[in-house]
């Protein structure tokens, strides 16, 4: 049974209403108060107050400041008069009865329309975040494929240029050549050589034998048969990873103070993986920064930079590189999946720890696709398809 509250007091003017509660030393952390138009309660156990209001207030506009032991009510009124009361007489019980019961069912529903207000727009700054993010990428996407066709505009017409040269040079070769003949044509037939000439005629060395080399090449296997192998995409993998190896990049300004050794992107890569292992998360970044300045074309860099912001909880930085490494791992093929599959776990994750749970779910299923037999991966599909449907409660 709780304990009334009878020492405390009240004052008025025309259009507000306050009311001091003593809270008998209570912390304000355990106070709980209930503010309608026409009920007020502060309860902190033991002690409960409860004021029937003699005429109604404006509940919205009602607030509480706590400290120095007491709680204050501001309670502004709805008809600017003096009261002759606080409450209204306590002998119908069942009135009052019904007063607290509404009072506090509005008061509940108050609560839950603020939830759900708060829900909204909780959700509506994920999804402007996520927007904004998209369009961010589609952005550059469109600023690389820029440069990418001004690059392939810039190495086409060298090559016509080249071509143009080559037919140049070959039609000056021709005229050449006929002209030499029409000069030996033009020669007398019974021009003798002089003693001098048959010299030197004789000092030249017979034709050199010659022959045929044979040569053959390995055929190249891949783990798939032939008749499953997507042979050409396959052919293209390879030739992209041939390049990607050849096409080190080397700022001046920013790597000149850098050994031979630190050049070197796999020695940098082996680095940040060892630094990754001992959970040096930040050097591990840094390593593969490098790695990828010297290199930007190997997907490896990015993935494995991706689950180092992933465990520094960098989710926007883990789902752009993610990103970049899937866009680096093409085409699919079998030599590459187990990549494609960590990489589409890695920004699942990322998105999924961001609470975007749709989009996290699309990446892990498209690592199970990849990957049917994982259990670990079936089992975290099921627990992100249930989180959605409302069945468990969100990841943390």
């Amino acid at each position: 049974m709780p304990l009334a509250i009878t020492d405390y007091s009240w004052t008025q003017t025309e259009s507000m209403l306050y009311i001091n509660v003593p809270l008998k030393g209570t912390k304000a952390d355990k106070i709980d108060i209930v503010s309608t138009d026409d009920y007020l309660k502060i309860h902190f156990p033991p002690y409960l107050f409860e004021a029937f209001l003699f005429e109604p207030v404006d509940e919205d506009k009602s607030t509480a400041r706590i400290g120095k032991g007491v709680a204050v009510i501001s309670l502004p009124k709805r008809a600017e008069k003096l009261w002759d009361h606080l409450m209204i007489p306590a002998d119908d019980k069942e009135k009052l009865k019904s007063i607290r019961e509404r009072a506090l069912l509005k008061y509940q529903e108050k609560l839950i329309n603020e939830a759900k207000v708060k829900t909204l727009k909780k959700h509506a700054e994920k999804k402007y975040a996520l927007e904004t993010m998209m369009k961010l990428e589609e952005e550059e996407r469109a600023s690389i494929q820029k440069i990418r066709n001004a690059e392939r505009e810039k190495a086409t017409a060298e090559l016509e240029m080249w071509k143009l040269k080559q037919k140049r040079q070959v039609k000056e070769d021709t005229q050449l050549k006929l002209h030499r003949q029409r000069q030996r044509q033009e020669k007398p037939t019974d021009q003798r050589y002089s003693s001098e000439a048959q010299s030197k005629m004789k000092e030249v060395p017979a034709p050199r034998v010659y022959g045929t080399i044979q040569v053959s090449f390995t055929p190249r296997h891949f783990p798939t048969a032939l008749r499953e192998s997507r042979v050409p995409e396959e052919e293209e993998w390879l030739r992209k990873q041939a390049e990607a190896r050849h096409a080190a990049e080397a700022d001046s300004e920013e790597l000149k103070d850098l050994n031979e050794q630190e050049k070197n992107p796999d020695w940098l890569k082996e680095k940040g993986d060892k630094y990754f292992a001992v959970g040096n998360y930040l050097a591990a970044v840094n390593a593969y920064n490098l790695a990828i300045k010297l290199n930007r074309n190997i997907p490896a860099f990015y993935s494995n930079r991706a689950a180092c912001h992933l465990k520094l909880r960098n989710l926007h930085k883990a789902i752009e590189d993610s990103s970049q490494a899937l866009d680096l791992l093409t085409p699919p093929v079998p030599t590459n999946a187990a990549a494609r599959a960590r990489v589409h776990v890695r920004r699942g994750a990322a998105f999924c720890q961001l609470q975007l749970y749709t989009e996290g779910l699309q990446d892990y299923q498209a690592a199970l696709e990849l990957d049917p037999d994982n259990e670990g991966l079936q089992k975290d599909t099921q627990r992100i398809r249930a989180v959605i449907q409302g069945t468990v409660p969100e990841l943390t």
